[in-house]
Order: structure tokens, then sequence, then C-alpha cells
């Protein structure tokens, strides 16, 4: 039996194959979209989160593009770079977390994690995971969308 969380009125299936969700009785993939200026990372994003039975639902190659889709994609997670042209990661996630604070963010990077702590948690960041760690990106996805059905919403670094 899989494990299940309350989601916003919705309800989230956990298992050891995907995540879905239940939304008035109807199993929908997550929808990701990955905000990435580099077009070989966002590939390898792309074959690392189709491990899963997730959709990714949009890419941005800018930050400024990357807010413009999560509005109007309204996704269940975001996975970001930290250095794009435009605007940065940085501040694409605080503009999306000011449109919608209960989407998880998660901030996907080459840069020191320790460093970015402060202005990751200001912008509303959920999680980093260093570029170095990709395959952390699954459990990462998974924790925040529990976390996110129990009313969490804390900054983790790995």
């Amino acid at each position: 039996m899989p494990r299940r969380s309350e989601f916003n009125r919705k309800h989230v299936f956990l298992d050891n194959v995907r995540t879905v969700i239940n939304a008035g009785g109807r199993m929908m993939p997550v929808r990701i979209l990955v905000v990435e200026d580099s077009e070989t990372t966002r590939r390898m994003i792309r074959a690392v989160l189709q491990t899963r039975d997730w959709t990714i639902c949009g890419e941005a190659e800018n930050g400024l593009a990357g807010v413009a889709e999560f509005q109007k994609l309204r996704p269940d997670v975001v996975v970001l770079d930290l250095t794009m042209p435009g605007i940065n990661g940085i501040e694409a996630a605080h503009r999306m977390s000011h449109l919608d604070p209960d989407v998880p963010l998660i901030l996907f990077t080459l840069g020191e994690v320790d460093e970015l702590r402060g202005a990751a948690r200001e912008a509303g960041i959920y999680a980093t995971v260093s570029k170095h760690s990709a395959l952390d990106l699954i459990d990462t996805i998974e924790s925040a969308i529990q976390e996110r059905g129990n009313g969490n919403k804390r900054i983790q670094y790995g």
C-alpha cells in the first residue's frame, strides 16, 4: 500500500516507481518546470526525471522566461539553475514564490550550497541540489512533494 499525505486538498501517493497527484479523483503525474540555460543540462535533467513517471510540463532557457512559464503552466515543482542570462535563479525563485509560495522551488547548481543559504531562504527556495549529485534530484523532488503535503516549506542542503 503506498504512503499517502494531504496536498492542498489533493492526495499524493508515493511508491517506489512514481509520484502522482489525485486531484478530484483523477490521477495525474507530477508536473515539473525546468529552468536552465544549458541545453545539455536540461537533457540530463530530463533523463534523470524520466526515471519516474513525472511530466516535464515546460522548459525555459532563462529566469524571465521561467517566471512566465511558471505563471502560464502552474507546475507542481520547479527545478532551476542559479546562473542564467537575464535574471538569475535566486531572483526568478523570488518572483515565483510571490506568485505561488506553495510550489517547491529546487535550485540545481554548481555553486557552493552553503554560500547560498541566506539568499535561497529569502527567495523561497525549498532545497538546493548540487549538479555533481544529479541523482539526488529525485529524492529531493519526492521530499518536496511529501513536505508540501505536510504543510512544510523548509530549506534542505545537499
